[in-house]
């Protein structure tokens, strides 16, 4: 069973991809936002790797988005 990519994959990927070469600070905050949305949808419960590396991320994204509404930088 192939499963379709969607926009949806396109985006996440072309997102991931800009932080993957230059960080989170290289993305707005509509695009943080978006970004968290597409990877929170995403299922990777069937590996456990991936899931953490995931779980990471988000944290990584909720920190980012925190610190764009308070004025703040860290990352």
């Amino acid at each position: 069973m192939t499963e379709d990519i969607t926009p949806e994959d396109h985006e996440r990927v072309k997102l991931l991809g800009i932080v993957s070469k230059k960080g989170l600070k290289e993305l707005n905050f509509e695009q943080l936002k978006r970004l968290q949305i597409l990877v929170e949808k995403k299922d990777y419960s069937h590996n456990r790797k991936a899931h953490k590396s995931k779980m990471k991320l988000l944290a990584k994204i909720n920190v980012a988005i925190y610190e764009i509404e308070e004025g703040r930088e860290g990352i």
